[in-house]
């Protein structure tokens, strides 16, 4: 085998080893993202429930349900947001790996674009996990367990 060719091999076998890491972690952002649009798609449903019964509604209940719809909305919004910045994550990461790669094919050090990509990665990735939270928040704040008329607001 050709000295050359043997280095090559050598310094891929060294990228691959250093995409692993950034690799599991798109994993785990995939499922994130997974996590975020089933939450959305439920808020969604729950909403589209909502106003397909507002013409059922009586004019007592209408103010109940406009503030139900406002929180739906509220928390959409956030979802969104998180989704979008769990995405750009994604998508940074991913350049972070095609860089580690380029960087070995051309043998041109790119070590000061990967690490900016990934911390960008990270606050991005951050963003999202904040806006989920807040999200969590709103629909906690909302919920009502029991019945109606019994609605307690000590614990």
């Amino acid at each position: 085998m050709d000295s050359g060719l043997g280095s090559q091999l050598i310094g891929i076998g060294e990228v691959v080893r250093q995409a692993v890491a950034p690799v599991f972690l798109l994993s785990g952002v995939g499922v994130t993202l997974t996590l975020l649009t089933n939450r959305l798609a439920r808020v969604v449903d729950r909403a589209r429930t909502l106003e397909r019964d507002e013409s059922r509604t009586h004019e007592s209940d209408m103010s109940e349900l406009h503030g139900s719809l406002f929180t739906l909305a509220s928390r959409a919004r956030l979802l969104s947001h998180a989704i979008a910045l769990c995405t750009i994550c994604a998508l940074l990461v991913s350049v972070v790996v095609v860089t580690l790669f380029l960087g070995a094919l051309l043998n041109y050090p790119l070590g000061a674009i990967v690490a900016t990509l990934f911390i960008i990665a990270m606050f991005s990735f951050i963003g999202g996990l904040v806006f989920f939270l807040r999200e969590i928040f709103v629909s906690t704040r909302a919920l009502r367990i029991g019945p109606r008329v019994a609605r307690r607001t000590e614990l």
